[in-house]
């Protein structure tokens, strides 16, 4: 142990030093200056602008919009500036801007800001018009420029890259987005319809705290008085009492989330894959398999800009990352997955020739339409498309004896599994003790929850040869319960062996056999059975069909290995708790309304509950 603690140290005071030596470069070969950059309405949005201090050269520039600031303000100077130290060594010019309404930017701040496909009159502005307007002011402005922008950011700032190349501007010829939102009732405010309610609120506790006047600082981070984030949301109880005990009714896109269950207008106004048109500049889509932010965005991003935009470079890249992990760590392992080595410098190595090329036209990288990393047996893949083409469409059926297998059920006699979901008591997303979402819930070992009665586990025979699913799968459950409305909940296991072949038993890598690592998990509010804009209660106690996607996974089940699938009715405080009784706004739903319920899934003849999976060879 004191040579782990010797070694852990050692890498601390290397990355401290590697990042005081970025910083010094910085200060050494950049200056930087602070603009107000008017749009067309009129409003002035704060910029900060570095420039390469060595002038002999036309540089291209690199851009990134946020609602996060671009701090530090005044004289002093970011510590890094592009997404790897090989942007500051090449020599680029860094733009960072406060979106309207943001901190030091003026104007009015809306989440998520609908596109306009049609601007009546000059004045009418959204986040696509705000590039193009800032792009056209820095061409007009700048000396060192070589005339081409590139535009880049992960999450938030990811949906900003994705809005900026609605109708580019004709400099922009280069755009990143990655984690990118494309629609919050999707991403991160809901899963098919629950409400992601510890990201929400957490979220929302701060980056909602209105804004006075123009500021240079955050809101105060929200206490919770507490570390366990189960007991903390437990005891608020229904999330009305949010505002009752917390926010006082002073968050406004806290109220808007409450008044706006059902993907409505609200929601759909905020869809921005519809408007993805119109794309002029190359375009690198980047996620990773385990983000458990916006997994849903770069996936339906890059389906959506292949639709509209025949004539563009369009690419995806998948790897084994977290939210933004491949800036954010090596991406050689994430909670109980390992990923072989790091993977992180290779996608950073490739990212850099990518906007080199299309930026200063260097020598083209030889990336593939789609690069994605195949876990379960840690592997890069180059695809001319995702999902690939050569898929064979299969099915896993879940067996009334707690098996899962490739072939229906037999038998004619009723075939199903009951049990009782208790919102006093819901099956928790973790086995940490955090109010944070846990990043490593999405590759977290199971064993704590198949152990408990309210999780129906479905386990496949040992697997004679290794299988391996590449795309989205599509759940069909048949279910009733004696209430008016429930959750399901699926997750997809990998199951090692219980004996780890050459694993010394005294090594931590012992524990892992037996392990069930999550591959992917996704909750349905089956209200939205027929469709998300109107729900419907359940009748009690009549079968139904209830079918949605599970996002997409590219992953090998090895050889010794089992399937496991989980079916539960809570993943707390993930998602918020379904009272189980129908209530019309569910967010309206007061303590009475949260009641045990049994439910019951099916699994015989046209009631076989299934998972559709396109397996490759």
């Amino acid at each position: 142990m004191g040579a782990v603690l010797i070694w852990v140290a050692c890498m601390a005071v290397y990355a401290q030093e590697t990042a005081d030596a970025r910083a010094n470069y910085i200060s050494d070969n950049y200056d930087k200056r602070e603009v107000r950059i008017p749009m067309r309405d009129g409003v002035r949005l704060f910029t900060s602008i570095y420039t390469p201090k060595d002038t002999t050269k036309q540089v291209p520039i690199l851009m990134v919009r946020t609602p996060y600031r671009v701090a530090p303000y005044g004289e002093e100077l970011k510590d890094r500036l592009g997404p790897s130290e090989a942007y500051e060594k090449a020599g680029y010019i860094f733009v960072f801007q406060d979106v309207r309404g943001r901190f030091m930017s003026e104007g009015q701040f809306v989440n998520m800001r609908p596109h306009l496909d049609q601007k009546v009159n000059e004045r009418d502005v959204d986040e696509s018009s705000d590039t193009y307007d800032t792009i056209q002011w820095l061409v007009d402005h700048l000396d060192q420029d070589n005339g081409h922008v590139g535009m880049w950011g992960i999450s938030y700032p990811g949906f900003y890259a994705s809005a900026g190349m609605i109708d580019s501007h004709p400099a922009l010829k280069a755009v990143s987005p990655q984690a990118c939102i494309a629609d919050w009732f999707w991403d991160d405010m809901h899963h098919h319809g629950a409400l992601t309610l510890n990201l929400s609120f957490g979220f929302f506790a701060s980056f909602g705290v209105k804004r006075p006047e123009l500021t240079t600082e955050w809101p105060p981070r929200f206490d919770f008085g507490t570390p366990d984030g189960y007991d903390f949301f437990l005891e608020l109880g229904p999330n009305q009492n949010a505002n009752n005990d917390h926010f006082k009714g002073e968050i406004d896109f806290w109220n808007q989330l409450m008044a706006h269950p059902n993907y409505d207008s609200f929601w759909q106004s905020r869809n921005i894959l519809p408007h993805l048109k119109n794309i002029s500049s190359a375009v690198l889509i980047v996620g990773g398999w385990f983000d458990a932010e916006d997994l849903y965005g770069p996936l339906k991003t890059y389906a959506q800009v292949e639709k509209n935009n025949s004539n563009i470079v369009n690419t995806l890249v998948m790897g084994p990352w977290r939210h933004g992990g491949w800036h954010r760590g090596d991406g050689a392992a994430l909670g109980d997955a390992r990923f072989g080595e790091p993977t992180s410098p290779q996608f950073e190595a490739m990212e850099f020739q990518w906007f080199e090329h299309h930026l200063r036209g260097t020598d083209a990288p030889s990336v593939p339409e789609a690069w994605v990393f195949e876990t379960g047996v840690n592997r890069w893949h180059a695809f001319d498309k995702w999902p690939p083409d050569k898929v064979t469409q299969g099915y896993m059926y879940l067996q009334g004896d707690g098996g899962l297998g490739f072939s229906p059920p037999e038998g004619a006699a009723t075939q199903k599994r009951t049990y009782l979901s208790d919102p006093a008591k819901p099956v928790p997303y973790t086995k940490k003790l955090s109010t944070r979402w846990e990043a490593t819930y999405m590759t977290e070992d199971q064993r704590f929850a198949s152990q408990r009665p309210d999780v129906l586990v479905y386990e496949s025979d040992i697997l004679s040869e290794s299988l391996t699913i590449a795309g989205p799968m599509q759940v069909e459950l048949f279910v009733s319960t004696d209430k008016s409305d429930a959750d399901f909940v699926v997750k997809i296991i990998d199951v090692y062996p219980d004996m780890l072949e050459g694993v010394d038993p005294t090594s931590e890598d012992w524990e892992r056999g037996g392990l069930q690592q999550m591959v992917r998990g996704e909750i349905f509010r089956a209200r939205y059975r027929n469709g998300y804009e109107h729900p419907e209660a359940l009748t009690p106690n009549q079968p139904t069909r209830v079918a949605f996607e599970l996002l997409d996974i590219f992953h090998t089940f090895k050889e010794g290995h089992r399937i496991m699938v989980h079916i539960q009715s809570s993943w707390f405080p993930l998602f918020d708790r379904n009272p189980q009784t129908y209530v019309e706004n569910i967010n309206q739903a007061v303590q009475s309304d949260f009641t045990p319920a049994w439910h019951t899934i099916y699994h015989d003849g046209d009631r076989a509950s299934r998972i559709g999976v396109k397996t490759l060879k």
